[in-house]
């Protein structure tokens, strides 16, 4: 698309006072697994260089992705039908591993290549990764009846999250991207 200087002009002119308000700050960007998926190769692309371009001005974005349906495919290629109660996909020890490989593999190399490609400097994380996000085992009451209680795997809630590696990446100017798998007690 083709953009006239004068327009051109007028939307950085409108933009400067976001800019300036938010230079410095942390912006953290949730891009969902749904996104990803209905998206084109072009709409990746611009996100990536929107991304890049968040940066470039002084802002610190932070990415995290998801990567449901990209799940769901790969647990089909591989011949398993993914389980869902309550809208929460139950992780036995298999299909973690496949969780992890989409995750941290597939989807987060996808995204890193595509800041990298606009400009952006992009390195990809796990919430393991210098101890970033911390989870326990996640408790799933049942909807109908509160005193039953389903085990989805695992699954965890956040506890604590640790910045300090997100911070250490800013600070030599690279765009964390991190996927959603913490650790815990038990891994």
């Amino acid at each position: 698309m083709k953009v006239s200087p004068k327009t051109r002009a007028a939307v950085l002119s409108e933009a400067l006072p976001y800019l300036q308000r938010f230079a410095g700050k942390v912006i953290v960007v949730k891009y969902g697994g749904n996104a990803l998926a209905d998206s084109s190769e072009d709409a990746m692309a611009v996100f990536a260089r929107d991304i890049a371009l968040l940066h470039a001005v002084g802002m610190k974005p932070v990415v995290v992705h998801g990567g449901g349906p990209q799940i769901e495919n790969a647990l089909s290629r591989l011949g398993k039908k993914g389980e869902f109660i309550q809208g929460m996909r139950v992780t036995d020890a298999e299909t973690m591993e496949v969780v992890e490989w989409v995750l941290a593999g597939e989807v987060q190399q996808d995204i890193v290549g595509l800041i990298n490609a606009a400009g952006g400097k992009a390195v990809g994380l796990t919430g393991r990764d210098g101890g970033l996000i911390r989870a326990h085992k996640m408790r799933m009451v049942d909807k109908s009846d509160p005193a039953l209680e389903h085990d989805i795997g695992q699954v965890g809630e956040i506890t604590s999250i640790d910045p300090s590696v997100v911070r250490a990446l800013q600070d030599d100017q690279f765009i964390p991207v991190i996927s959603p798998i913490g650790f815990g007690a038990h891994n």
